[in-house]
């Protein structure tokens, strides 16, 4: 190791391999909190988004289309070992690997790139990125962090090709890694138990910054069976109101942005404490903007107050986390939620001033042991309420209450490889695939 004054860190979001993917309001957050992290202490950054949809490359979009959301380019590519027969054609998600290639040649060598990760079944997509940028920077180390490197650390140990695999969180280890790979160090200029201490995530980075993913709380005081929430941030911590508004103003008035997007876990948990001041100050502040919540919302949390102040702050479209209409048995999966909580939700909702439009619930599909009957009752119980039925489809997750019994229910071995914890095949059913059956439950829920 060498002593660097003043370090070079390149950090790249990797391709998707999937059977499909979306840009569903999708930002590495984590990846751009780090750069800005590094850039508040001194540290020259590069970035690099191998999904950027606006790629000087790429066929023009328009970046405030579907407020912000839209597809990747894809290219095909052959299907993992393994997943051969499942009947769906299996695909790159995001720029050329070409584009990458001449991206990563005009940049100077950095002294450590960081690569991140989010699915654990993406994860071929992250080794065809190390791989690229260990052929054009073959005397640079790579650490990997994120979720999969989280989540499936022996296995990305082993198989994503990068010199060290980073499982704890980034905000309290990034300074000490920067320092074991460079000799570069700095006095700390942010408290990682402070939220409000955290720099905005540098989205300028990007090429476009067509919407801009918001927290206003980490963690989730919920242990829900299915979900890794609780695992990868088990503390619960709170942005003061005076911060998120302040974000919220800085990026709508310096970059034009109209669409935020609302990473919360638990947004609306302890709602007097925490979001019912931060609304009341959006209202305030009288800011023409959207907002969104793909994460959903708790739907014990809406209350008649809530409603009409997330109408009032602009809360554009609203997913509910409701999972399954099976409330007497739901025990097995998670405890948020009953039926007279959830049908009081969506009359506050309605009363409010949401349309049936802009209001869905997630509905989980491919559960263990889960039936098609239930699945599509959950559709039909949902649609009748007077809200729409978004299809979420089961993850099984390591660690979670529910992995062993995914284990049990898969047809795949999902302890040998993560590929097979893909949502897309729907592994915790016994029978092979059925892109029929798929089909049959979205034109029910659209219908």
């Amino acid at each position: 190791m060498m002593k660097c004054d003043v370090p070079h860190i390149l950090l790249v979001n990797p391709w998707i391999h999937d059977f499909a993917a979306f840009d569903f309001w999708a930002k590495p957050m984590g990846l751009l909190t780090i750069a800005a992290l590094l850039r508040r202490h001194g540290v020259q950054v590069s970035y690099m988004d191998c999904l950027n949809r606006f790629h000087p490359k790429a066929p023009e979009v328009d970046p405030a289309a579907r407020y912000g959301r839209g597809p990747y380019l894809k290219t095909r590519i052959a299907k993992p070992t393994g997943l051969e027969d499942v009947d769906r054609h299996f695909s790159r998600y995001g720029i050329l690997p070409s584009w990458f290639d001449e991206d990563l040649q005009t940049i100077e060598r950095p002294d450590l790139v960081l690569v991140t990760s989010l699915m654990t079944y993406w994860y071929p997509g992250v080794r065809e990125t190390i791989d690229i940028v260990r052929s054009v920077f073959p005397q640079t180390p790579i650490v990997l962090g994120g979720i999969y490197a989280r989540l499936c650390e022996a296995h990305a140990q082993k198989n994503c090709g990068a010199d060290e695999v980073a499982s704890m969180p980034a905000e309290q280890n990034i300074l000490p890694l920067i320092q074991r790979y460079t000799g570069y160090s700095a006095e700390l200029k942010f408290n990682p138990a402070n939220l409000d201490s955290y720099p905005y995530p540098a989205l300028d980075l990007q090429t476009h910054i067509n919407y801009a993913p918001l927290l206003t709380s980490r963690g989730c005081p919920f242990s829900c069976a299915y979900c890794a929430s609780h695992l990868l941030e088990p503390r619960r911590m709170l942005r003061s109101a005076e911060s998120v508004v302040e974000e919220i103003s800085y990026w709508h008035k310096d970059y034009g942005v109209m669409d935020f997007i609302l990473y919360d876990d638990a947004f609306l948990v302890d709602a007097e404490k925490h979001a019912i001041p931060i609304l009341e100050r959006i209202i305030n502040a009288n800011l023409e903007i959207r907002f969104h919540t793909p994460n959903a919302i708790h739907v014990r949390g809406i209350s008649s107050l809530t409603a009409r102040l997330m109408h009032r702050a602009g809360f554009h479209s609203l997913r509910l986390g409701l999972e399954t209409v099976e409330f007497e048995h739901r025990q097995k999966i998670d405890k948020k939620v009953s039926e007279k909580e959830f049908t009081g939700a969506v009359d506050c909702l309605r009363a409010a001033g949401f349309e049936k439009s802009r209001v869905g619930a997630y509905l989980l599909a491919g559960l263990p042991d889960q039936s098609w009957d239930s699945i599509m009752q959950s559709i039909q119980t949902v649609k009748q309420s007077g809200i729409t039925p978004v299809i979420a489809y089961y993850t099984p997750i390591p660690g979670t209450q529910l992995w062993p019994r995914a284990l049990a229910a898969s047809r795949y071995d999902l302890e040998a490889d993560p590929i097979f914890t893909n949502n897309a095949v729907m592994p915790c059913r016994k029978e092979p695939f059925s892109w029929e059956r798929i089909s049959q439950l979205k034109e029910l829920a659209s219908g």
